[in-house]
């Protein structure tokens, strides 16, 4: 992976925790300078992306100099960061956060193999070539909801092999859920945490976009929507055990703003690329390309956010993955799962790279500065 912490170019926004104050401020990055732009008239990540223009208003806005960007990405992270010296948090604030599940083919599979194989990875690699015997098509091809897709979803029932998974895949509806609460994201260098009960987890690399309340896509970041494998395998009703816990969303290092180079096509042709390293050497290189997603980011968005369903303070939303890791770790047939430590590193030009430590839910900090804390320490600053 080559891309930097960064972006060389765009217009950048985020948070970060600076020495002396108790809330996050609002960044910006120019020339791999860090500019403090918090202000009354906008003093919330949540404040901008409700503007007309969010991108003008950050390229115009007035800052205060930080420092520089790879020094403050440095020090952000949670094991070695010094907290006398600037450090990037999660660059949303208010917003809720949403993710969408099965928009791609191989996730689709995947799912349907936990969900045969019950959370039991020493199943899922047979499991794995049985369930793609008898599927046969090319899935990627057929569009959810369409007569085609329809065709293969009574196939599939005729051979007792249909699935819920398969039912959002391919199906009229896409998967929308809650990823977690307001507040709840870390950001670049923190750690992301695992629930202990779990034995067989992943990461996911994802895209996620940024939208106001009136449901317009205004930005892009990157994000970690950590996986319980074994969790949702044994009931898709434990999505919430499976994907809602203490650091288990990871969202930045910054949002890069709409604008007239940086659009919702370059999202849709964004190649990510991750990578794990493990204490133990183990090295796991994976791939997520925009292109090859079933469903288009805006009609998942138009699935969140609309008549039916409003979010006053704006959302993001994961857009899913296609990666799906199988690589063995610990021995022929055993797959892939996280241990204690392992390094994951989410990456794609346009974006920057998002690197986190993986840790037990229960040994990360403690999520304690929720949105009433904010919002009472920007009125003690007058930014209210």
């Amino acid at each position: 992976m080559s891309s930097a912490t960064v972006p060389d170019k765009g217009i950048l926004l985020g948070r970060a925790k600076l020495p002396g104050c108790n809330y996050p401020r609002v960044i910006t990055v120019r020339g791999g300078t860090v500019f403090d732009i918090t202000s009354k008239s906008a003093p919330t990540v949540r404040d901008i992306a409700e503007l007309e223009n969010p991108a003008a208003y950050v390229a115009q806005a007035e800052g205060v100099e930080i420092g520089d960007i790879n020094t403050i990405a440095e020090n952000s992270w949670s094991e070695t960061g010094n907290s006398g010296a600037p450090s990037l948090v999660s660059p949303i604030d208010l917003q809720a956060v949403k993710a969408s599940g099965v928009t791609f083919v191989a996730s689709m599979l995947e799912r349907v193999i936990e969900e045969q194989a019950k959370g039991d990875k020493a199943k899922a690699d047979s499991l794995r070539s049985d369930v793609l015997n008898l599927i046969g098509a090319d899935l990627s091809q057929i569009v959810p909801g369409s007569p085609a897709a329809m065709k293969v979803k009574e196939a599939l029932i005729a051979r007792g092999a249909w699935s819920q998974y398969l039912e959002v895949g391919i199906g009229p509806d896409a998967e929308i859920f809650t990823k977690g609460q307001p507040m709840s994201t870390v950001g670049y260098g923190s750690d992301v945490g695992l629930h202990p009960i779990s034995s067989w987890n992943n990461p996911e690399p994802e895209i996620v976009l940024v939208v106001s309340s009136a449901g317009r896509i205004v930005g892009a970041t990157l994000g970690n929507d950590v996986n319980l494998r074994d969790v949702e395998g044994r009931s898709a009703l434990l999505l919430g055990k499976a994907k809602d816990n203490n650091a288990s969303g990871a969202v930045g290092p910054l949002i890069r703003l709409f604008d007239g180079e940086f659009t919702i096509e370059t999202v849709k042709n964004a190649e990510l690329s991750m990578r794990v390293e493990g204490t133990d050497g183990f090295v796991l290189d994976g791939a997520s390309n925009m292109a090859k997603i079933s469903r288009t980011p805006e009609s998942l968005v138009e699935a969140t956010i609309g008549r039916h369903h409003q979010y006053p303070d704006g959302l993001v939303l994961y857009l899913g993955t296609m990666f799906a890791p199988v690589k063995d770790r610990d021995g022929p047939g055993k797959g892939f799962t996280h241990k204690m430590n392992d390094v994951v590193s989410i990456s794609t030009p346009t974006l920057g790279t998002l690197s986190n430590r993986v840790r037990l839910s229960t040994e990360c900090a403690a999520w304690t500065y929720g949105t009433s804390h904010l919002l009472r320490d920007l009125a003690k600053a007058d930014l209210l």
